[in-house]
């Protein structure tokens, strides 16, 4: 891709650290001239493989199609990090932009009939063509690919398709950027005194430092990120004011006026149910799971009604226990979703004699992060390095080396742990390169891979140590471990790279990741008080552990009403009033007044602006996996043993999607799992009931 005065070549020759972009090279306003660029190159690389007068190869098709787009899929790294993690006016108005105009060149591609044929051919011959296994997986995932974006459809009905997709791309840019702007534009000032009752030291820290940002020194705002928000709700004692963030929390997206996302939800689904019927499914729940190891909507909905019955029956008798709670303060008022976690954290710390407050002096960012990669380098033997002064996307994004035992690089890898007003958000992982062996058009031998973490925990004053509660540990431990999915990956072709896998699997090894961050060996090393450097004493240690169930009824109720709302969306026929049918759905579950869905659907990035539509319940459905999988480990009665921890490795976090996911999980475990691991560890169920039932 040539440059031109108006092109900046930083956003394709990335030249820093070991490959590194050099982000400190570029501006807002490259991006726009950059995409022109990139999707023309791409359009006639497509056409090079299409057009080609030899006869179809794997070599000359696939591997051609596999390498093909390498400029653009740069310049979309780096926009797409942009647009999620350090955004402004420009960069949301290029977004608004580009991704109907990314639709409408994937469409076309998806459409070409002459590169179609190609593929096709292969496809109906691959059993002759002694392909590997990783080939024939990447050969199936480029011919059903085709098939979804309508290769086999008349050219009207193709041309409907693209539209049609075209449309949801925008649809699906707006709502996200609608979260966004009702997340930056609320927040509750406060003052010191009564309004800050209940309220700890490292939570006034954080709502100081986030009144900071908004021009209000001396002050404290209650924002709507999660990392405040929650803690706000479970040590304020003003009822009146948490009753006021609750209410603003929850109702992002649906503020009326040109944030509100109810008109989107309703359009979105309806395209989408026109996708799916175009494509010869039933509804667009089918469409999506073709390809999963759930396979049909039936079987996700068994899954989660199984676990919704058991979720509600604890919740109900958790939501006894604060009632009791509220009347011995005497107090009269019903249990409201803005008392449940300040009641439940005055529970816990009855019932296991420690609270949260207690808890995160002991939970130092700093230790947590050291943590992670401790754990890494027990399982996988790699360590990390981190680089500082090496330019990245932000101030706070940090960059580290991954590095094996005998010191080869692994990866690259960055972290950006601070929630700020330009994020998005939530947590995810992402990559600016994915693991590969091929040899790219432009002389790089295969790619080291470049992976990054996002977080929102609240950022510290000036001094002082970042203090996460528990839920955040878990959060960077999850994130991680997506990030080892991506960094051990030891694949050939990109598109089965990393997390290239089956939805429902592709939280397995950050959901297993997790349960490392609680072994007793890891906490007593990592845990210490940022003041005083003592390790977690042991009577807390102990506390933590047995506490860990506590509240999973309404945790697990949370989540299993957002998945099957979400179920719903995408089985019915028409949705003519998406916000009815949510209420419907949650009306016949008997879903209690006192809590509400986790994501309500204006603000449901997961599944209308983040891919995981019909797809929210893989977190459960992996949930089912990860129990088994260190049910294993537990059974060798080490949490690090060497020879189980090789097979995670090499059948779970290095094949990326170039195995079945059901086979690559069976050559760990030697089996699929049944639903019992995760409700016992969910604190659910015990085996001596389970053992008992028809569950």
């Amino acid at each position: 891709m040539p440059s031109t005065p108006e092109f900046n070549p930083a956003l394709v020759e990335w030249n820093g650290l070991h490959g590194l972009p050099r982000f400190d090279a570029l501006n807002d306003g490259d991006f726009a001239p950059a995409f022109d660029a990139a999707l023309a190159a791409h359009e006639k690389e497509i056409d090079a493989v299409a057009g080609n007068p030899e006869a179809p190869t794997f070599e000359n098709t696939v591997v051609a199609l596999e390498i093909a787009g390498d400029e653009l899929s740069r310049v979309s790294a780096l926009f797409w990090n942009r647009a999620g993690a350090h955004t402004n006016d420009t960069i949301q108005a290029l977004e608004r932009d580009i991704s109907p105009k990314m639709s409408r060149h994937y469409s076309k591609i998806g459409m070409n009939a002459a590169l179609f044929a190609r593929i096709d051919a292969l496809w109906e011959a691959r059993e002759g063509l002694g392909l590997t296994l990783e080939q024939t997986r990447v050969l199936e995932r480029h011919w059903k690919g085709f098939v979804k974006s309508g290769a086999k459809l008349p050219k009207v009905e193709q041309e409907k398709l693209a539209g049609i997709n075209e449309k949801l791309a925008g649809l699906g840019t707006q709502f996200g950027q609608n979260v966004l702007a009702d997340e930056k534009s609320w927040a509750l000032i406060l003052s010191n005194g009564a309004d800050l009752d209940g309220i700890p030291e490292f939570l006034k820290d954080a709502m100081a430092a986030a009144a900071r940002e908004r021009g209000e020194e001396g002050k404290f705002a209650v924002t709507l990120s999660r990392s405040i928000i929650e803690p706000f709700l479970t040590f304020s004692e003003r009822r009146d004011l948490r009753e006021q963030a609750f209410k603003a929390w929850v109702a992002r997206g649906a503020n009326d006026g040109a944030t509100d996302n109810r008109g989107i939800i309703r359009d979105t689904l309806a395209l989408r149910d026109e996708v799916a019927k175009l494509l010869g499914y039933g509804n667009f729940a089918e469409l999506k799971l073709d390809n999963t190891m759930a396979k049909t909507p039936d079987a996700v909905n068994h899954l989660l009604r199984e676990v919704w019955a058991k979720a509600v029956k604890r919740a109900g008798e958790e939501e006894a226990d604060i009632a009791k709670l509220i009347a011995d303060e005497g107090k009269n008022h019903d249990v409201m979703p803005w008392d449940w976690r300040h009641y439940a954290e005055k529970i816990r710390a009855q019932r296991f004699n420690f609270s949260e407050a207690e808890l995160k002096p002991y939970l130092q960012l700093e230790k947590i992060i050291d943590a992670c990669f401790d754990v890494a380098g027990r399982l996988f033997g790699i360590r990390a390095v981190e680089k500082k002064g090496v330019p990245a996307y932000h101030p706070d994004a940090r960059v580290f080396e991954i590095r094996d035992r005998e010191d080869r690089l692994v990866a690259l890898f960055l972290g950006d742990y601070f929630a700020r007003s330009s994020k998005r958000s939530g947590a995810w992982m992402s990559s600016f390169q994915s693991q590969h062996k091929l040899l790219l058009k432009n002389g790089r031998s295969g790619e080291l891979p470049i992976i990054y973490n996002v977080c929102n925990f609240a950022k510290p004053a000036e001094g002082k140590p970042a203090l996460l509660s528990l839920d955040d540990a878990r959060t960077l431990f999850h994130e991680f471990g997506h990030a080892l999915h991506g960094m051990l990956s030891n694949v050939t072709y990109p598109s089965v790279s990393g997390t290239g896998v089956s939805r429902d699997f592709v939280e397995l090894p950050s959901q297993l990741y997790e349960h490392w961050l609680t072994v007793p060996a890891i906490l007593k090393q990592y845990a210490v008080h940022f003041e005083t450097g003592e390790p977690m004493p042991q009577a807390l240690l102990d506390k933590v552990l047995a506490a860990r169930t506590f509240n999973s009824g309404f945790n697990t109720v949370e989540f299993t009403s957002s998945a099957l709302v979400d179920m719903a969306f995408h089985t019915r026929d028409k949705v003519e009033d998406p916000m009815a049918v949510q209420k419907e759905v949650l009306s016949e579950l008997g879903m209690p007044k006192s809590i509400v869905m986790r994501h309500a659907s204006p603000h449901f990035q997961h599944i209308f602006s983040g891919g995981y539509s019909a797809g929210y319940y893989s977190y459960m459905w992996s949930e089912v996996l990860d129990a088994d999988a260190f049910a294993a480990f537990e059974e060798t009665g080490d949490a690090f043993n060497r020879e189980m921890a090789a097979k995670l490795k090499d059948n779970i976090y290095s094949v990326g999607g170039a195995i079945d996911a059901e086979d690559a999980y069976k050559a760990f475990r030697g089996k699929l799992p049944s639903p019992d691991a995760m409700l016992v560890k969910k604190g659910l169920a015990t085996f001596e009931e389970l053992s008992g039932s028809d569950a």
